[in-house]
């Protein structure tokens, strides 16, 4: 009955003094199921770690390569003519530039001419109203008339006073104060006749005239207004004679003894670009400006046809002939690496590998510098090359920003119908 019982639990009873041999294997199968369990959680583990490290080492690989590149800005040289010396700023001026002031002070009554009027020499400007100066001149003639008189009255005078003492009926003392009140009258005459042509040219200064034929390009003047003389007083008008031009350039020093009088020059305007004016140097100042280190030079253009404006800002070439015309290349100034062998140009190759290209300055434009020798057109040159930038360094080349477009709400605003 208990061994019936048992064997429907499971429990065997020993046989022959033996235990029966016990179910192992699902028991054996539970543990390597649960080793194994155990194991590739452990390798899905060590996978996951690995992925993970390997990703964060790659991620700092590619910003150290990041932060380990070097990215330039290159640009390229441009050619240059080798027909100009130097290119120079300078202003146009008049041949003849004249301010006009009043010789006499009073109201003035009247202007006949205009800014951009063209006038004559001698043509009437404006006119004065000189009231008291009139006044003077009408005394003074009226003076002269007495003085006049008085002449008359000392020559007939001296005439009579002549015959009688031929016949011995005067003295000797009486002839000679007549003949002296003769020289005094006479004298008084001629002063007064000069006050009168001194007045009468002073009244004739109330008429402003055009000292030689231009064009008027200033009037500082208007009906009314009380005028002064003299030249530190009110400037009435402006007169320039622009037929003919002369612009003045300062030459550095260092071209000073280049520049030489009959050279040609070349008049460019940035309000007319494709335009060329030409002009000659006339004459120079012989001597350097201690203060500027430069040579004042005046070149001298025709104007026609007057489209040159006196006072207008121009280019001024002069012209030159160079047998490396074909050689000369402008860079940008910040582009040069100086070093004690020389100036040296950073240029990249296709592969991104920088070689420091040994140059020659030509000249130094300002902003600009030209090179004769070194570079040649197609060479990519770096801007801004840093200091410590070595000879076989590997560059990236940065392009450059793309322009920002419009929105199109700030190209073309939106329109709105009125309630």
């Amino acid at each position: 009955m208990s061994k019936t019982r048992h064997a429907a639990i499971g429990i065997h009873h020993p046989v022959n003094g033996k235990r029966p041999p016990v179910t192992r294997l699902r028991l054996l199968r539970r543990v390597h199921l649960f080793a194994l369990l155990l194991i590739g959680v452990l390798i899905i583990g060590i996978v996951i770690v690995a992925s993970i490290r390997a990703a964060r080492a790659d991620a700092l690989a590619q910003t150290a390569r990041e932060q380990s590149t070097r990215y330039v800005i290159v640009t390229q040289p441009t050619a240059v003519s080798g027909d100009y010396l130097l290119r120079l700023p300078g202003s146009l001026q008049a041949l003849v530039e004249a301010p006009i002031y009043a010789r006499v002070g009073g109201y003035l009554t009247r202007w006949y001419k205009d800014i951009g009027d063209p006038v004559k020499q001698g043509e009437l400007l404006a006119q004065l109203d000189v009231p008291e100066l009139t006044q003077q001149l009408n005394e003074a003639l009226a003076l002269q008339r007495q003085t006049a008189t008085n002449l008359k009255l000392a020559e007939s005078t001296f005439e009579r006073w002549e015959a009688l003492r031929k016949r011995d009926a005067v003295s000797p003392q009486e002839f000679d104060e007549k003949r002296n009140g003769l020289a005094v009258a006479n004298a008084a005459a001629a002063a007064s006749l000069a006050t009168v042509k001194r007045l009468q040219e002073q009244v004739g200064y109330s008429r402003i005239t055009a000292p030689f034929a231009g064009v008027i390009t200033r009037r500082n003047i208007d009906v009314g207004n009380l005028i002064d003389a003299g030249s530190g007083t009110k400037l009435l008008f402006t007169l320039a004679k622009s037929d003919q031009l002369r612009a003045y350039i300062y030459v550095p020093q260092n071209y000073a003894l280049q520049v030489k009088i009959g050279d040609k020059a070349d008049i460019t305007l940035r309000e007319m670009p494709g335009r060329k004016f030409s002009g000659t140097i006339v004459r120079t100042a012989k001597a350097i400006d201690p203060i500027t280190r430069t040579l004042q030079v005046e070149v001298s253009l025709t104007n026609d046809n007057g489209v040159l404006l006196p006072g207008a800002y121009a280019e001024v070439a002069i012209r030159t002939k160079t047998s490396e015309a074909n050689k000369v290349v402008a860079v940008p100034g910040n582009t040069l690496l100086f070093r004690p062998d020389g100036p040296r140009v950073g240029v990249v190759n296709a592969e991104g590998k920088v070689h420091l290209q040994p140059v020659k300055i030509s000249r130094e434009m300002g902003i600009d510098i030209e090179l004769s020798s070194g570079l040649s057109i197609g060479d990519r040159i770096i801007v801004n090359p840093p200091d410590g930038l070595a000879e076989g360094d590997m560059v990236t080349v940065a392009k450059p920003a793309a322009p920002a477009s419009i929105a199109p709400s700030a190209a073309k605003p939106e329109s709105r119908k009125a309630p």
